[in-house]
């Protein structure tokens, strides 16, 4: 072993594997979109309710964003009454089939991509039956309509349908997402498209800032409905997902700033661009230089005009996304270890997600874990036999994101950065330690069946910190074997640790899980509150730890681990002790 791999050897397992614990059992986490009871909607168009949307043409200087604003009236207002947006424009049931064929075929069968309640929005709706609202569009591909419903979201009776809104080039490349490639001067960029590849060729132009560019080609990737394992993703939840596209950008420059942009190729010979981004190539395996890393699960996404209700689901996902943007320039690379997006099987919500992201997943590589919601599905090959990815069975994660692994439905895969060696394993569930209210009910303090069979594996190969989330609070235990701290330190260690720091980072975003009353003596910090976990290497024998709360970006915890190589340099592949001493 050479010297330069002390961190990648020695100082970080990463097993990122996310997803929801408690939800299921306290009630919480209930997918906005699943609380339609779209199937039930029933015509009741008058003349005398209308709405509108203005402008009906986004995008005319290449914006993927856009605001739009709705004018309503409604002849009898009620309290239940909701505006929901559509995409595509025309939704009927003349393009899908109900899901008991004993039913009538309904009227509607697709769930909106977004929606509001109008009273939320403008108090003085229900005395006058006329209402503003604003909402934020992303380019999705297709075009959009608004639609005003009335009986709430369990018996929706539709009342009237805006004129349609589109953007200007609904096909644009978007929301690219870097992460690095299968060795360590290889960054690769998917992006998402509404080109197929007999329409248009994909690549990526790129080169050094400033310097002369070069094309590289892009694979393309997509699904249909058949590939979808039930519903709501076969169902009320599918939509289009257009074409994922991913180019390899190789043999990088240690260090180095390049700039690159996706394109399409037309058949015409038009050049379809998208904006110009950059980033930063990764440092030479073992290079003794600062190097960050952000590790958090369990984000999800939030809409910033206030819909689908995001203050009950994942409401500190917008300011984790916030922080990391403000905190940008001293980020290297994120770990989002799982529970990605949330969308449980309403398919239209990864394109929000990674629009949402696109700040970050196009100047970092963003590597991410799959989670419980976004790959558990009965009779599909998932270890737990829930229903928490609505029916997505892994094929949106693994398709919308790229990682290094020989078989990316897997989801295990490791990769370097610099002097870090990163262990990605996909488990959805805490292996480690973790006093959730849930877990110390069953008095496991985490899966069962998790350390008492990785425990002496941890500690043959000297893995110091070991991250998990699926349950949504952050926790970090001392240095720990078989259920004893081994170094009674809190904030500075130094030589060789001889147990293993878990550390839960899964309140990213989504609504938080309760500790037990009982504070195990392991744990030494817990926090019910929405945050992330960020590591500072300044060099081979320094590292912070710090775990900032996504509110105010504040440190809340930290501690430093302090080593030489001599600590480490006994331990080769079969040669540390499998056990240590307990205190």
């Amino acid at each position: 072993m050479e010297k330069s791999s002390l961190f990648s050897a020695v100082m970080v397992f990463v097993s990122l594997i996310l997803g929801l614990a408690s939800a299921h059992i306290n009630g919480l986490g209930e997918q906005s979109l699943s609380k339609i009871a779209i199937y039930k909607a029933t015509l009741a168009l008058s003349e005398s309710s209308s709405i509108k949307a203005h402008p009906s043409l986004l995008g005319l200087a290449n914006e993927d964003t856009e605001w739009v604003r709705v004018k309503l009236r409604n002849h009898e207002p009620s309290a239940g009454d909701w505006v929901g947006v559509f995409s595509p424009a025309t939704f009927n049931s003349s393009s899908c089939k109900p899901v008991n064929p004993k039913d009538q075929t309904p009227y509607i069968c697709s769930a909106p991509i977004k929606y509001k309640f109008v009273r939320n929005f403008d108090q003085q709706y229900l005395k006058t039956g006329r209402a503003f609202l604003r909402f934020q569009l992303i380019n999705q591909r297709a075009d959009f309509s608004f639609a005003l419903f009335t009986g709430g979201l369990s018996n929706p009776k539709l009342v009237a349908v805006s004129n349609h809104i589109s953007f200007a080039n609904p096909k644009a490349p978007l929301y690219p997402r870097l992460a690095q490639g299968k060795s360590w001067n290889e960054m690769t960029v998917t992006w998402t498209s509404g080109y197929n590849i007999n329409e248009a060729v994909p690549f990526v132009m790129w080169g050094l800032k400033g310097e002369i560019q070069t094309l590289s080609p892009a694979g393309t990737l997509t699904f249909n409905r058949g590939s979808m394992c039930g519903s709501p993703a076969q169902t009320v939840g599918w939509r289009d997902p257009g074409f994922i596209h991913t180019s390899f950008l190789k043999d990088l420059w240690p260090n180095s700033e390049y700039t690159y942009r996706m394109g399409h190729l037309l058949n015409n010979g038009l050049r379809i661009w998208s904006k110009l981004y950059s980033f930063k190539s990764s440092p030479y395996p073992g290079q003794d230089s600062l190097q960050r890393v952000v590790i958090f699960g369990d984000m999800g996404k939030a809409e910033r005009d206030g819909s689908n209700e995001y203050s009950n689901y994942q409401p500190g996902s917008l300011n984790t996304t916030d922080q990391l943007i403000r905190d940008l320039q001293n980020i290297d690379i994120v770990f989002h270890i799982g529970d990605i997006s949330y969308a449980n099987g309403y398919i239209s919500q990864w394109d929000q997600f990674t629009s949402q992201v696109e700040p970050i997943a196009s100047a970092v590589p963003y590597m991410i874990g799959s989670g419980n919601h976004e790959r558990d599905w009965p009779n599909s090959g998932s270890f737990y036999d829930g229903i928490d990815s609505g029916g997505e069975c892994g094929v949106l994660a693994e398709t919308m994101f790229y990682v290094p692994s020989e078989n990316r439905a897997k989801f295990w895969y490791s990769t370097d950065y610099g002097m870090f060696h990163f262990c990605i394993a996909d488990t959805h569930r805490v292996l480690g330690y973790s006093s959730d209210k849930y877990y110390a009910a069953e008095g496991s303090f985490a899966e069962p069946m998790a350390r008492q069979s990785l425990q002496k594996l941890w500690q043959k190969y000297k893995v110091d910190l070991a991250f998990y989330g699926h349950v949504h609070n952050y926790e970090r235990t001392c240095p720990i074997y078989q259920e004893q701290c081994v170094n009674t330190e809190r904030s500075h260690y130094s030589g060789p640790v001889s147990g293993t720091i878990h550390v839960v980072a899964g309140g990213a975003g989504c609504h938080l899980s309760a500790f037990s009353r009982e504070t195990p003596q392991w744990s030494l910090y817990r926090d019910y509150d929405w945050g992330f976990v960020k590591l500072t290497a300044f060099n081979h024998s320094s590292l912070l730890f710090e775990y900032k709360r996504s509110r105010d970006g504040k440190v809340y915890d930290s501690f430093t681990i302090a080593r030489d190589y001599k600590d480490v340099l006994a331990c080769v592949h079969d040669g540390c002790e499998p056990t240590t001493r307990r205190s």
